[in-house]
């Protein structure tokens, strides 16, 4: 075990793995909670029960799509790198797809099962890295952003801090609401934690949430603490009803495939890059075995959207984990052991309420948000196409339609600035693409 996974080489041991494949659960753990809640939109009233997922089923496919990912990923990629449903993907699954284009959530499946094949292909082919190096570092940047801003949205919505208003369309809401007030104080709690560099901080901050909206009694003490495990079977397998219906394959569908194939790319990317350089992991400026891990992730997908799940990615949350001394792939394993025993559990949800998310999703938001520094301002070619991404994100609520307006200003502004030469042919692809996007959307 120790050979193959290069303890040695890597300057590690079993306590290192261990306690580090346990602080990336810690730091993760949270979503087990939100998935089920964002792709079952139990924030959103008056949703007839065929639109809405099976909250137990959600909930058993999440943690299995994390187990299995990370299974892969630490045996295969041999990266202490854990995946599970990405935060970003699933706000686009739930309120873009399903709640914004009337999609059924069978249809959402099959668009994640769709992505992850093309992802696969793409990754084994070795057009992967041809496609990411087509779409320039900036729009990069700004996608990551904008889902950031969209995120911290949801998060504030759900927390009632942000509310519809007739007048201005949306605007404070009342924060003397006991619910809203809860928000806040896991708002607070979570910051400061994050603040003073506590590992899982997140996940903590949930758990203190709870507490204090039990002892105010806002929210309901768990009647048990370990239960059977929930039925898989409202989910598993129901996207491949889609194929035989004839309304799944539109130009608008086509359009979201393609947005959870570029986020995942972006995601994927950025998160390997990053917590392999912390590990110090990179070689040469290149990460080793990158088509291995890529693999892992792609298969995740496939796996996490058969059971019933969202796009599973690589979770930046490993970088607690390799801060804490994880440097190999049965760390990754050990995460993957965590993330099982937890099927047990399922009764403790009844008492996480949105409130109790919504400062997670908020500082989701936060940290995904910091890459709008690295967008170079100064060259408006640039900043257009980026501002775009980034604004409509929110504003329209969909970042399908955020990522479509960055793609399509991009060469309209570059060619107009004489810089022909710097735009890669693939984004004229991606231009006409998202144009045909926009003229079916409303369809």
């Amino acid at each position: 075990m120790k050979k193959y996974f290069m303890f040695e080489e890597l300057g590690t041991n079993y306590r290192r793995e261990i306690i580090g494949g346990l602080t990336t659960f810690l730091a993760m753990a949270y979503i087990l909670v939100v998935n089920p809640l964002i792709l079952t939109l139990q924030n959103v009233d008056g949703l007839p029960d065929e639109v809405r997922m099976n909250h137990g089923a959600v909930f058993v496919a999440t943690a299995l799509a994390a187990a299995v990912g990370s299974i892969i990923m630490g045996l295969i990629g041999k990266y202490p790198i854990a995946l599970a449903p990405g935060m970003g993907l699933n706000a686009f699954f739930a309120y873009s797809v399903v709640l914004g284009h009337g999609a059924s959530w069978q249809h959402a499946l099959a668009a994640v099962f769709i992505s992850s094949v093309f992802f696969l292909l793409l990754t084994i082919s070795g057009w992967r890295e041809k496609l990411i190096n087509a779409i320039p570092v900036e729009l990069k940047y700004a996608v990551g952003a904008g889902i950031g801003l969209f995120i911290t949205f949801v998060g504030l919505i759900n927390a009632k801090i942000i509310v519809k208003n007739d007048a201005t369309l949306v605007g404070l809401g009342h924060l003397g609401n006991p619910e809203t007030l809860l928000a806040i104080f896991g708002l607070l709690i979570t910051v400061i934690m994050m603040t003073r560099g506590i590992k899982g901080a997140v996940f903590y901050g949930m758990i203190v949430t709870v507490i204090v909206g039990i002892a105010f009694n806002l929210i309901d003490p768990p009647a048990k603490i370990v239960e059977k495990v929930p039925s898989l079977e409202p989910t598993f397998g129901a996207l491949f009803t889609s194929f035989n219906d004839s309304s799944f394959y539109t130009a608008a569908m086509l359009g979201i495939i393609l947005t959870f194939l570029f986020v995942d790319f972006f995601d994927n990317a950025g998160t390997l890059v990053a917590v392999a350089n912390q590990a110090g992991l990179m070689k040469d400026n290149k990460l080793p075995r990158a088509g291995r891990a890529l693999f892992a992730d792609s298969i995740a997908s496939m796996v996490g959207s058969v059971f019933g799940t969202s796009t599973t990615t690589s979770y930046i949350e490993s970088s607690a984990g390799v801060a804490s001394g994880a440097r190999s792939g049965f760390a990754a394993l050990i995460t993957a052991l965590c993330f099982i025993l937890a099927l047990f559990f399922y009764p403790l949800l009844s008492i996480v309420t949105a409130p109790v998310t919504a400062p997670a999703l908020i500082i989701v938001g936060v940290l995904m948000v910091s890459s709008i520094g690295n967008i170079d301002w100064k060259r408006f070619e640039i900043a257009v196409p980026s501002f775009l991404t980034i604004i409509t994100m929110p504003l329209s609520y969909s970042i399908a339609t955020g990522i479509a307006a960055g793609f399509i200003f991009y060469p309209i502004t570059m060619l107009v600035a004489g810089r022909r030469k710097d735009i890669h042919p693939i984004m004229y692809v991606f231009f006409v693409i998202f144009l045909l996007y926009f003229m079916f959307l409303t369809e």
